[in-house]
């Protein structure tokens, strides 16, 4: 083990363990160095990569801090990671999504509020309205299921949902760019989605997920298909 992971190995059990409480501010560099016994070169390495991992963050002007914790923060990781998704691997996400979103879906479906309902239904118009402006389309296709998520009450839930739809999102883009037409059916399917939480549908609510899910996934297949034909 180099000096710099056993620095950062350290330094990650003093936050895991308590000893650093969230919202902690660490000592200065030269300071946390000495008392771990490490080089500043190193313990800036560590730290770094600790910040990465969502556990600290540098605050300019005022110090580094243990982070709150939080699965939004924790979990960046996950969409990094999906972003470095290729093709045939794809479909290995789009096999979790199969498993965690119908799930979040039909959870949401008995949950969702009546004000996050009417934010539900503002998503969908937008998308309504947004059929021939992409990028738009797909920040409001994007928050339509982030609402959803998130009215499912599991933040850890939310954020691995949020990490795993890049791909979607990635395929979404490049079939509009090739000029597949998927803005009507994608809409089609958010209305039974949204149709089914709206009726308080736990079952169908799941059901039109899942349905969705898939159908997005074969999409990339068609895409996928037609690129290697091209």
């Amino acid at each position: 083990m180099s000096i710099t992971d056993d620095a950062l190995t350290r330094l990650r059990d003093l936050i895991l363990s308590g000893a650093l409480e969230p919202g902690t501010r660490l000592p200065p560099e030269q300071e946390l160095a000495g008392q771990l016994g490490v080089s500043r070169g190193s313990m800036r390495e560590a730290v770094r990569a600790l910040t990465y991992m969502g556990l600290v963050e540098v605050r300019r002007g005022t110090g580094t801090f243990v982070t709150g914790l939080e699965p939004a923060s924790l979990l960046k990781g996950v969409r990094t990671a999906a972003e470095a998704a290729r093709d045939e691997s794809v479909f290995d996400i789009f096999a979790v999504r199969r498993l965690l979103e119908p799930a979040a879906t039909g959870i949401a479906a008995t949950r969702m509020t009546a004000a996050q309902l009417a934010e539900l239904r503002g998503h969908l118009d937008a998308m309504r309205a947004a059929e021939r402006d992409p990028a738009e389309f797909i920040r409001q296709d994007e928050a339509f299921h982030g609402r959803i998520a998130h009215a499912a009450g599991n933040a850890w839930l939310e954020a691995l949902l949020k990490g795993l739809a890049t791909p979607t999102i990635q395929v979404r883009t490049r079939r509009l760019r090739a000029g597949m037409q998927v803005p009507g059916l994608t809409i089609a399917q958010h209305e039974q989605i949204f149709s089914a939480i709206e009726a308080r549908d736990s079952a169908l609510a799941q059901a039109a997920s899942l349905m969705h899910i898939a159908s997005t996934a074969e999409g990339l297949r068609a895409l996928l298909s037609q690129e290697l034909e091209g």
